[in-house]
């Protein structure tokens, strides 16, 4: 079953090999602490495992998703995403359009008035180490524990 990952930058540019810089532009992450929502698909996949010196990903609950939207989805002009917006696209409120985006009912694209990419802060209690995989440090795929790190972020 398909699910939606969660994928964030931890670290900046400085030193980064074209190819995973031409990577993290695709996936929209060009800078710290931007995170993108995408599928499991293998195309998806295969572009975060040859970025995984520099994210760190996982699996994406409805109500940390719904969260994210609530909190740090905005608009062009960098205006933020009121329940009038989703409840005029018909999608209900933020936790039906995030249960629906999990369920791939529908795409982030469906709510045409939201960006991409969300503009998280740094975590609070900050990072472990952004060199280091993920029980350790920062990086790498973290599983459902991407959830309290999103929460810790925005």
């Amino acid at each position: 079953m398909s699910k939606r990952i969660a994928v964030i930058r931890v670290r900046g540019e400085v030193g980064v090999r074209r190819k995973v810089e031409d990577i993290l532009r695709r996936l929209m992450l060009t800078r710290v602490n931007h995170c993108v929502v995408v599928d499991d698909s293998p195309e998806s996949m295969g572009m975060v495992k040859k970025c995984s010196s520099y994210i760190t990903w996982g699996e994406i609950t409805p109500d940390t998703l719904a969260l994210l939207v609530m909190k740090r989805g905005r608009a062009p002009g960098n205006k933020k995403i009121g329940s009038e917006e989703i409840e005029s696209y018909g999608l209900g409120s933020f936790e039906k359009f995030a249960e629906k985006l999990c369920n791939f009912e529908c795409k982030l694209s469906a709510l045409k008035c939201l960006k991409p990419v969300f503009r998280l802060h740094p975590p609070r209690k900050g990072y472990r180490h952004i060199k280091k995989p993920y029980p350790q440090g920062a990086l790498g795929y973290r599983g459902d524990k991407i959830n309290e790190l999103l929460k810790r972020m925005v």
